[in-house]
């Protein structure tokens, strides 16, 4: 059997980490403008929690279907093709898996829209009445959305394979402007209102994640052609990868189902609390580790592909230690100003003060895991990428499995609808230290690679852990000393004293973590570094004496 040919194009990682990092932004931006348009409208209300939990059922059929099979198994096995020379069969897999689960997930949506009440009493066991029914309502609407998710996805991850980023960044910025949409126009003409915010994501779901990633499709020479050829090497290949996330029930995706599960059990408002401060730990989550995640699973699926297992390692540790820089200050920001962070972003029209008391602290328990919770897509690309999915699943069963016993456990401490949040950080940890250790023992298999690169370089992680720990604790004094200077002002100053503490003090802080990184030697802080010596060189640019 010959070796795979090995392609001339090395994936441009940190250009794709690029586009990623700014659309991701941007939809995380447009996320939270979405979240306060929501809060300032329709405030913390029973309402407002069943449209979180109407979100659950088709949330629950994304993660255990959708979202598995593009993850876990086609791109790793679409790009071992595309990149040893055989397109055809790429495409064939492409024809036959879309075909297939096209019909799996069509019929998954009819069961599940027509048992949509009995399926709500399960997701949200704590409500009932007419507050049940509002929940299966707005599940039926949300329910064809995933169809569009899941296509769409497949084309995504025939553009991540090709090397092309800036469409598939397209999809949840558009969208978020659905949502806001429905929240501003079509929530006018329905009853009640917040069911507007159901339509705009429907519409937003087909319009982004599935027309646009279409017409960008045609741009790589598609050869779809529908099939049922389920005995194709590559289609087997991927339901094998696909059919442990199928049964495992254990993606950390569903930690937020389960959350909001056990949150029904609390007053009315808790789930709109659970979900916002669930929303605003997202934000870092999507911009630095499902954006460098993203970036990154193409160029090791490329390398494990051609057994380039030496650049396989080395762009791994990399980004790794990239992701764990980046978050350890928004960890720091988010627990010393969470009150901040709230009434800067939320606390408008009917969302008042306490309603920011009551979020305020479940972001700061969130907070607790952001650097895991990043960390984490980035090892579970690197697991896929070897075309290994029943390791991270197990992982992650038994991380669930420990999720829902803290949860038990914490909740007789007093700590009331708080210890959802904190058993979500401590599990996050725990499943992060699990899937290293597991991944560590993929690496040092003799048959992996004739080169033999060995395992993660956890000497300098931890190096990095350290020297940036110590960097966020001297940034969170500067933001603690803020906090006790300037005044958090109340009523219809809030807001604006909020944006000084968090502009001026969130701004000395980040420069504290860069300067004692730097001081450190941190790697990390040469991207910053040269970005900035590159506006320097444009600021300092001399003007042209020439005659205008």
């Amino acid at each position: 059997m010959s070796e795979p040919t090995p392609s001339s194009n090395l994936p441009n990682v940190a250009r794709a980490s690029g586009i990623m990092m700014v659309s991701l932004l941007l939809s995380r931006v447009l996320g939270i403008l979405r979240d306060t348009v929501m809060a300032a409208q329709f405030g913390r209300s029973v309402e407002t929690d069943a449209y979180r939990l109407a979100f659950s059922i088709p949330d629950l059929l994304f993660f255990l279907i959708a979202g598995g099979a593009l993850s876990s198994a086609f791109i790793p096995v679409f790009s071992e093709y595309l990149h040893t020379d055989r397109r055809e069969d790429a495409w064939k897999v492409f024809s036959v898996v879309a075909t297939l689960m096209s019909i799996v997930v069509g019929g998954f949506i009819v069961i599940a829209w027509i048992f949509a009440l009995p399926l709500s009493q399960v997701v949200a066991p704590g409500k009932q009445g007419a507050e049940l029914e509002l929940i299966a309502m707005m599940s039926r609407i949300l329910l064809p959305a995933q169809f569009a998710f899941f296509i769409g996805g497949l084309l995504i991850g025939v553009l991540y394979a090709h090397q092309k980023f800036a469409v598939p960044g397209l999809g949840p910025n558009i969208y978020n402007v659905g949502i806001l949409f429905g929240a501003l126009v079509i929530s006018h003409f329905v009853v009640p209102g917040i069911v507007g915010m159901t339509w705009g994501a429907l519409i937003g779901a087909f319009v982004g994640s599935f027309l646009i990633p279409l017409l960008g499709v045609r741009l790589v020479h598609p050869q779809f052609r529908p099939s049922l050829d389920w005995r194709h090497p590559g289609v087997q290949k991927v339901f094998k990868l696909m059919l442990p996330v199928m049964l495992g029930l254990s993606l950390p995706g569903v930690y937020g189902l389960i959350m909001q599960g056990f949150g029904s059990f609390y007053t009315s408002g808790i789930n709109t609390a659970l979900d916002l401060a669930n929303k605003l730990m997202q934000a870092p989550l999507g911009v630095f580790g499902q954006s460098l995640a993203l970036a990154v699973f193409p160029a090791l699926t490329q390398f494990y592909a051609q057994r380039r297992m030496d650049r396989y390692r080395e762009q791994l540790d990399r980004t790794l230690r990239t992701v764990l820089f980046l978050t350890l200050p928004v960890t720091v920001l988010f627990w010393i100003m969470a009150s901040d962070v709230v009434a800067l972003l939320f606390q408008y029209g009917k969302f008042g003060a306490a309603d920011t008391a009551a979020v305020a602290p479940a972001l700061q328990m969130f907070a607790l895991g952001i650097a895991a919770w990043c960390l984490h897509p980035v090892l579970m690309r690197a697991f896929f990428s070897l075309q290994q999915s029943v390791a991270p699943v197990v992982l992650g069963t038994v991380t669930t499995a420990i999720f829902i016993g803290l949860i038990f456990a914490l909740r007789g401490t007093g700590l009331g609808y708080l210890s959802l949040p904190l058993a979500s950080s401590i599990s996050a940890i725990v499943l992060v230290v699990l899937m290293i250790s597991g991944l560590n023992r993929q690496l040092k298999k003799p048959d992996l690679s004739g080169d033999h690169p060995g395992p993660l370089d956890l000497r300098e992680f931890l190096m990095t852990l350290a020297k940036g720990a110590l960097a966020a604790a001297l940034m969170g004094f500067v933001l603690w000393l803020g906090v006790q200077l300037l005044p958090a002002g109340e009523g219809g100053s809030r807001n604006l004293m909020a944006l000084a503490r968090i502009g001026l003090f969130g701004l000395a802080g980040a420069w504290v973590y860069y300067f004692v990184g730097k001081s450190l030697k941190m790697p990390e802080t040469e991207t910053i570094t040269r970005a900035l010596n590159r506006l320097n060189r444009k600021g300092s640019a001399p003007k042209s004496d020439s005659p205008q």
